[in-house]
Formats: structure tokens, C-alpha cells, sequence
């Protein structure tokens, strides 16, 4: 575990991001994209493909998936294809994923310090919040906010900003954690301090080169560490 520059006595409220910080939903997203492509008699896509893709939101991730199997026009083919990819992904929620190892514990000790939570993702709310209480992470949090919840998604900081008004904290004394340079760059651009965990969906690239306040391993390991 890195050492973090950074106290959580500084802090009022914690923003947790969910693909890839909380939740390894690779599988769940490889199951949706590949019955979508089924659907639109398209060849499938490997979760090693898709992993790249995950973390800006699913129209992001369609639209990488369709042009990433050669599909014709695909902003064309957008509407069809998300309207299957949302039925399928409402079929199967939380069916192929999983909480990381330390997700609840550090969830419990992060509580226990005083400190509010947020989960703010670029999922779609209607995905993000029947994930967390799939695998008891919903009552955890005060707010749930999805890619849809506002006008633009991280990586611009107006999601960040947006929850640390609808919780009544300012950025300085708020903590965003995630696990990509999505997350530490809205976070820097709305002057919160940012922690990434070293697992997770960084668009594959190391994320130990992204520019955050520190890495931990796990959850319970940012609980612990400060």
C-alpha cells in the first residue's frame, strides 16, 4: 500500500465511483455487449477488448463495441443497439459481477470515521442503483448519482461539484476514490483530493501514472491508511 498524502480528518464526505472501485462488473458488461451484438447479428467482443472501454458512460461503451467489431455506421446503428443493450443489461444486473475484496469493510470504517458517502458513476442510474443493493452496498450512501444524473459526465467536474452541493460539503473537504484518470481528473478540476485503488478500469493504461493524492490496494486499506 502506497503512502497517502492525505488525512481523512480533512473530511467531510467521501465520493465513491462504482465499475472498477467497488464492483468488478466486467462480466456483467461483456454478457450485455455480447447478447446486443447477438441481436444485431455482429460478432461478439472479448472482456479483454471491452475492459479498455468501460469508465465514460454507456453510450461510450457501445459505440466502442460496435465500431471495435467492425459494424457498419455505427452511431447509425446506436439507437437499436441501445435499446438491447439496456434491456439485456436490466436482465442480467449484478449476475456476472462482483464487490472486490475490502469494498464493505472499508465502506463500514470510512462510516464509522465520520465521514458521508456518495456514489457518484457514469452508469446510468437505473443500472448503478439495483447493482448496489444486488451486492448490499446501497445503504451506504446518502445519494446515488448515475452518468444521467446531470448534464455531463466525469471526466468534467460538474458531477463532483453537483454532489458536493446536494450534500452540503465543499470540494476541499471532500474525497473522490476511484480506480481512473476519469476519476482523478474531474476530481482535480473541481479541487476535491483524489485516491485511486491499483485494481480496476483504468482504459488500459497504468494507473499508477495517473496524477491522484495516492493508491491503495483496497478499500479497508484507505481506512486504514490515515
Amino acid at each position: 500500500m502506497d503512502t497517502l498524502r492525505t488525512d481523512l480528518s480533512r473530511f467531510d464526505v467521501a465520493i465513491v465511483d462504482l465499475d472498477g472501485t467497488m464492483v468488478d462488473t466486467l462480466g456483467d458488461f461483456a454478457e450485455a455487449l455480447n447478447r446486443m451484438l447477438r441481436d444485431l447479428e455482429l460478432p461478439p467482443v472479448t472482456p479483454a477488448a471491452i475492459e479498455r472501454m468501460v469508465g465514460k458512460g454507456s453510450e461510450h461503451l457501445i459505440l466502442s463495441a460496435l465500431a471495435h467489431v467492425g459494424a457498419p455506421a455505427p452511431a447509425a446503428l446506436f439507437d437499436r443497439a441501445w435499446e438491447r443493450y439496456q434491456h439485456h443489461y436490466l436482465e442480467i444486473n449484478g449476475r456476472y459481477s462482483s464487490a472486490y475484496p475490502g469494498v464493505v469493510e472499508g465502506l463500514k470504517a470510512l462510516r464509522a470515521r465520520g465521514l458521508r458517502l456518495a456514489c457518484l458513476t457514469n452508469k446510468p442510474t437505473a443500472f448503478a442503483k439495483p447493482l448496489l443493493a444486488a451486492k448490499g452496498l446501497d445503504g451506504f450512501f446518502e445519494q446515488v448519482f448515475g452518468g444521467d444524473a446531470f448534464e455531463r459526465k466525469k471526466p468534467d467536474p460538474l458531477p463532483l461539484l453537483k454532489t458536493c452541493e446536494a450534500l452540503g460539503t465543499v470540494p476541499a473537504r471532500t474525497l473522490m476514490v476511484g480506480d481512473s484518470s476519469n476519476d482523478a481528473r474531474a476530481a482535480r478540476a473541481a479541487g476535491c483530493p483524489v485516491v485511486l485503488v491499483t485494481y480496476g478500469y483504468n482504459h488500459g493504461e497504468p494507473v499508477r501514472g495517473v496524477d491522484a493524492d495516492g493508491f491503495v490496494a483496497s478499500l479497508a486499506d484507505l481506512a486504514a491508511a490515515a
